[in-house]
C-alpha cells in the first residue's frame, strides 16, 4: 500500500453515503450518478486497502474501519462548510459609507457609533469625513448628512441638529481675562475664527456681530487665529487662545464635563443644521442605520 498522502477529493461523498445510508440517496443529494458514487468509494477502499460499507439489498452500514473514519471527516466537512458560510457572509456583507463633515463626524458621530455598533454587530459602517459630503457620495447606499438648509437638503431630509451658537472658551482663559460684558466686548478680544470655503453658510463672528448689531474695527482684529477645520477650533479653544463660537450639540459634552464654559448670547437659525438627507438605497442595513439616526437626535 502506497504512504502518499490521500486525495481527500472523497470526503464530502463518503460523508453523505455514511449518513444517508445508501448511494442512490447519497447521489441524490450530491447531484450526482449512482454510479459515480459507487465508483468513488470502490477508490477510496482500495486506497486504503480497507472495507468501508457493507452493502446491502437496501442501503448500506458501515464497517468498524468505516465508522472511524466517519467521525473525524464529518467533524472536518462540517467545519469547513461553517467556515465557507461564515466567509461567503463577510464577503456579501454591504458596507456602508456614510458621508458627512469634520466636525459633525468627530465630535456627534463618533462619540455615539458604538451604540450603533453594539446594536447591529453585522453591518460595516465606513465614515466619509470631508468639507464636501454631496461631492462624495457615489452609491445608493450612501448616506449623507450635510451642513445647509431643507431646501439644500432635499426632500425627505431629516434635520438632526439644528443650528445653535454660544461664545465659549476655557474656565483658564476666561479667569485670567475680565469676563466679557456684551458682545460689543467681545469684538475687542482674541477670537478664534472657522473659515469657511464651502457653498454652505453658517454663523461666524461677523454674522455672529451683525445680528446683535456689533461692528467689529480694523483696530480690533489683532491676534486672531483661523482654521478650516472646527475640531481645530475647539482644540485651540481648549487650549486657551481665545473666544470661539460653540456650536449645540457638538460641543455639549466638553460644556458638560467643564472643558469649556458660555460667555456670551446665544444666536439660532432653525431652520439650518445638520440634514440627514433621504438615501436612494432602503435596504435593511441603510434604514437600521437612518433609524437609529434620527433617533439620536436632539
Amino acid at each position: 500500500m502506497s504512504d502518499r498522502p490521500l486525495d481527500l477529493g472523497w470526503m464530502r461523498i463518503f460523508t453523505e453515503v455514511a449518513r444517508q445510508g445508501s448511494l442512490t440517496a447519497a447521489a441524490g443529494s450530491l447531484r450526482l450518478t449512482q454510479p459515480a458514487v459507487s465508483y468513488q468509494m470502490r477508490r477510496l477502499e482500495e486506497e486504503l486497502g480497507v472495507a468501508l460499507i457493507r452493502r446491502k439489498h437496501r442501503g448500506i452500514d458501515l464497517t468498524a474501519e468505516g465508522q472511524r473514519l466517519f467521525e473525524i471527516v464529518s467533524r472536518n466537512v462540517d467545519a469547513i462548510d461553517l467556515l465557507g458560510q461564515q466567509l461567503r457572509r463577510t464577503e456579501e456583507r454591504q458596507t456602508i459609507r456614510l458621508h458627512t463633515d469634520y466636525a459633525f463626524s468627530s465630535l456627534w458621530l463618533i462619540p455615539r457609533m458604538h451604540g450603533f455598533r453594539a446594536l447591529n454587530p453585522d453591518i460595516n459602517i465606513q465614515i466619509v469625513a470631508t468639507q464636501d459630503p454631496l461631492g462624495q457620495g457615489k452609491h445608493d447606499s450612501d448616506v449623507m448628512i450635510i451642513f445647509g438648509t431643507r431646501q439644500e437638503a432635499g426632500d425627505g431630509a431629516v434635520l438632526l441638529l439644528s443650528e445653535k451658537v454660544t461664545p465659549v472658551c476655557s474656565p483658564a482663559f476666561l479667569a485670567a481675562t475680565p469676563a466679557p460684558a456684551g458682545v460689543a466686548d467681545f469684538s475687542r478680544r482674541k477670537l478664534i475664527h472657522l473659515e469657511n470655503t464651502s457653498s454652505a453658510h453658517w454663523f461666524d463672528w461677523p454674522s455672529y456681530f451683525k445680528h446683535f448689531g456689533v461692528q467689529r474695527g480694523p483696530e480690533n482684529d489683532g491676534g486672531d487665529i483661523s482654521f478650516n477645520n472646527y475640531t481645530m477650533v475647539v482644540q485651540a479653544t481648549i487650549g486657551e487662545q481665545g473666544f470661539a463660537l460653540g456650536w449645540a450639540g457638538l460641543v455639549d459634552p466638553l460644556l458638560e464635563a467643564g472643558v469649556l464654559v458660555t460667555a456670551g448670547p446665544s444666536l439660532d437659525a432653525p431652520g439650518r443644521g445638520y440634514w440627514l438627507m433621504r438615501p436612494k438605497s432602503s435596504d435593511s442595513a441603510v434604514r437600521k442605520l437612518t433609524g437609529w439616526l434620527i433617533d439620536e437626535r436632539r
